[in-house]
This record gives C-alpha cells, structure tokens and sequence, in this order.
C-alpha cells in the first residue's frame, strides 16, 4: 500500500526557513513523479514545486526565486526547503506521487495518484 507522509511543518516568523519532508512506502520516487501543493484555508489546491521522473523540476512563480524541492532516492524521501518565508506561504503543504511514463515535472494535481495528509506551515509577519 503506498504512502506518502509529510513532515517538518511549524509556526515560524516572515523571512525564516523551513524544510519539509515527504516519507515514502509502497512507492518509488525513482519511477514517479513528485510534487508539493499547498492550501491556504478558503482557497483552493495550489501547485509549488515538481520534480520530473528526469530530475527536472518547475515550480510555480509565487516560490520560484525561494522554494527548492529535492529527493533523495536512497532514502525515498522528497524535500521542500522554503526560505524567506512569507505570510501568504501559510497553508497546508501536501506531497503526491504520480504513475507516469512522462520523464518532465507535471504541475496539475489531477494527475497524482497518491496523496499524504499534508503538514501545516503557518508564517506570522
């Protein structure tokens, strides 16, 4: 059974650091792709960052110059450092996993198959 669990979320202050991590079973970030959402409360899903089966990753213009996702195919676990924080960061941050032959990051959260429980990052100004 696949899952994705996410870790690292807290209360932090405008222009800190954080780094969150998705643990996971029963898939293989080495033949799926991976991304991080995130929902703010009253707003819809919001993509952030992908990484590509290829390695290649996009992240939305929000986080681009900021966030920084990574993998660590020895240890299946995905990262989201996120630096310079900002009060419009605070949301709560999900991983997906994606069965897909595509090699390129995929943004849309339609195609994931598997989701975690989502960890909340709340940023104070």
């Amino acid at each position: 059974q696949a899952q994705l669990e996410e870790s690292g979320g807290a209360l932090v202050q405008s222009g800190d650091s954080l780094r969150l991590s998705c643990a996971a079973s029963g898939v293989t970030f080495s033949t799926h792709a991976m991304a991080w959402f995130r929902q703010g409360q009253g707003k819809g899903r919001e993509f952030v960052a992908a990484v590509g089966r290829n390695g290649h990753k996009d992240y939305s213009d929000d986080v681009e110059d900021r966030f920084a996702a990574s993998i660590d195919y020895v240890k299946n676990t995905g990262y989201l450092q996120m630096n310079n924080l900002k009060p419009e960061d605070t949301a709560v941050y999900t991983c997906a996993a994606a069965r897909t032959l595509s090699v390129l990051p995929i943004t849309t959260a339609d195609a994931y198959d598997y989701w975690g429980q989502g960890t909340q990052v709340t940023v104070s100004s």
